[in-house]
């Protein structure tokens, strides 16, 4: 008797179905289409007024709605259709659409008349590197990037060249290969106004002789012409406003001073890990419980050498007029007073001037003069930059330095990761123009806000997550898993003031390219105006790190209440083309 083999193959199929509308969809066609099979214009306007808080929305928008989802899903016979009435599938189709639905306004709505002071500015760090602090390219393209994503603070190193005769943009003393400032003044004034029109800060960070300075002043204005703010005076009392200053280019540093060659420079080019912040290393080793007497304020990369230049310093060296050209384009000054933290913060009367700070910086500021820190934000501006150990342009928890009222947070754009997340959920508020009105009670100046006092609910936020969908589209099939659709779950959670911060998870869904959870979480806010919603959705991996399947970072403030679509991002904040979330925002 012989033997034989058998061979047995498994065809596997990925069978993509289209989930049914939620019960909670369903239900309201019913009740607002008063039981028919379509729903009109009219009962379209007042389940918009009713359940999504369109508070006195026209007949006319809703037939416009109406409309486009006609066009949308029956573009190819829709001058065919004589109904001018939605069905459900088209109901659910509307709610589930990214751009009819959105879950936040795309319009500016916010005063942009307040000062400058009472926003909180979309910043970048060492805006021109590529990667990594230590050995990455500099370039001109991260700057754009930036600017296309509506950053509206860009930060310059300058340096000389080896020839000492021209001005390189490079993170100093590491391995990163410059580039020349001209190609990033440049693009500044290309792309600095494609996403939003409010103004756009350079921060510069100077180690120039003044001849150098003279010849950065002369190219400034030479690029920008008449998009370069130059102002009247050489202080301001107050900062004018982002209306004020739309489609203008604003200088920022410290005001030059006679140049005194730094000899100890050349003997420590060769030392590769050496931060050109020299405040972060300073900051590296702090004592646990920080000496007021000994305080260092932990200054910007380019004050941290220098005692601050008053206004009326005018700068009387014996290079004339050359810094003196440079110095007359700076609009906001930077510089501290020399002394201890606390004597960094005080509010002056006739004058207002940036401070920068390194998170840990800020940390200590914080436990120590948290208050001290919020009143000096409501007239000055506060930067806060990372720390000189984040050689992988890592970023740090943003939400200190909002809590006390910083307008630069200032992060390395070119990384990723849920710091980076919260960055851009912030941003996303006033139709992504890059400022944002700090909250009422940041600038209150009768009662200084302490970020360290017991809070009590404000309000409740309930959050339904019904579905996802559009992952089948933008991923290939054996993405998630070789041998089976994806099992997703997604978190949801609140970044806030540290009372309300929290995540929640609904439970997994196994094998299903669209599903269904239909699954509701509560969160009491005691700062609803600085939390964030935070979501991600992931998938069930048993024998390996659960694996990524978007997320998304929302301002609370700006949330519309009722059902919504939610558009995903993936892991460097670039959306996905299809990847959505459906879920509905009940305020209580």
């Amino acid at each position: 008797m012989g033997s034989y083999r058998m061979c047995v193959c498994f065809t596997r199929k990925f069978r993509i179905t289209e989930a049914e509308p939620p019960s909670d969809v369903t239900e309201y066609f019913a009740k607002y289409a008063e039981g028919g099979t379509h729903m009109t214009a009219e009962q379209l306007r007042n389940f918009l007024e009713d359940v999504q808080g369109y508070g006195g929305a026209s007949i006319s928008e809703a037939e416009q709605i109406v409309e486009q989802m006609l066009q949308k899903r029956h573009h190819h016979i829709a001058k065919l259709i004589t109904r001018r009435t939605l069905t459900l599938e088209d109901f659910h189709h509307y709610l589930f659409s990214t751009d009819l639905n959105p879950p936040i306004e795309n319009q500016v709505h916010q005063d942009m008349n307040a000062p400058l002071s009472h926003y909180y500015i979309y910043t970048g760090h060492n805006s021109y590197l590529t990667g990594n602090q230590l050995s990455s390219d500099c370039s001109h393209v991260p700057i754009i990037k930036a600017l296309k994503r509506g950053v509206r603070v860009v930060e310059l190193d300058l340096w000389p060249n080896s020839a000492k005769d021209d001005v390189n943009v490079l993170h100093g003393r590491t391995l990163t290969t410059p580039v020349e400032l001209v190609k990033c003044l440049k693009s500044i004034k290309e792309h600095a106004f494609t996403e939003s029109p409010y103004p756009v800060v350079i921060t510069l960070e100077d180690h120039l002789t003044p001849d150098l300075q003279a010849k950065v002043a002369k190219l400034l204005m030479k690029t920008f012409k008449e998009m370069l703010f130059i102002p009247d005076s050489e202080c301001f009392k107050k900062l004018p406003s982002p209306e004020d200053l739309k489609y203008r280019i604003i200088i920022s540093t410290k005001p030059p001073k006679e140049y005194l060659e730094d000899k100890s420079v050349n003997d420590k080019e060769d030392n590769l890990h050496k931060r050109k912040d020299s405040e972060e290393d300073e900051w590296g080793n702090e004592p646990a419980e920080p000496k007021e007497e000994h305080e260092d304020v932990g200054t910007s990369e380019s004050e941290a050498s220098e005692l601050n230049q008053d206004c009326e310093d005018n700068n009387n060296s014996s290079h004339g007029a050359e810094p003196a050209s440079y110095k007359r384009l700076i609009a906001i000054h930077a510089g501290k007073p020399s002394g201890g933290l606390k004597e960094a913060l005080k509010v002056e009367v006739d004058r207002v001037r940036r401070l920068s700070l390194s998170e840990q910086a800020l940390e200590k500021a914080a436990e120590c003069h948290g208050t001290d820190v919020v009143r000096f934000t409501q007239k000055n501006i506060l930067r806060v930059y990372p720390k000189g150990t984040r050689f992988n342009s890592s970023n740090y928890k943003p939400l200190i330095g909002w809590m006390h009222g910083a307008q630069m947070v200032a992060f390395n754009m070119q990384g990723y990761g849920k710091s980076l997340w919260l960055m851009h959920g912030m941003f996303r508020a006033n139709g992504g123009c890059g400022y944002v009105k700090k909250p009422d009670f940041v600038m209150n100046d009768e009662q200084i806000f302490d970020p360290k006092a017991k809070l009590t609910v404000k309000k409740t936020l309930k959050v339904k997550v019904y579905m996802g969908d559009g992952w089948h589209l933008d991923f290939k099939q054996t993405h998630f898993d070789l041998y089976s659709p994806p099992d997703f779950y997604t978190r949801v959670g609140i970044a806030g003031v540290p009372a309300d911060e929290v995540m929640k998870k609904t439970k997994k869904k196994e094998d299903d390219w669209t599903p269904v959870w239909e699954e509701e979480f509560t969160f009491p806010l005691r700062v609803p105006e600085l939390a964030l919603l935070r979501i991600e959705v992931h998938e069930y991996d048993m024998t390996e790190k659960d694996d990524f399947g978007g997320q998304t970072c929302l301002p609370i403030s700006e949330l519309k209440q009722g059902i919504r679509a939610l558009p995903l991002f993936n892991r460097k904040g670039e959306k996905y083309n299809s990847v959505r979330l459906l879920m509905r925002f009940e305020f209580t």
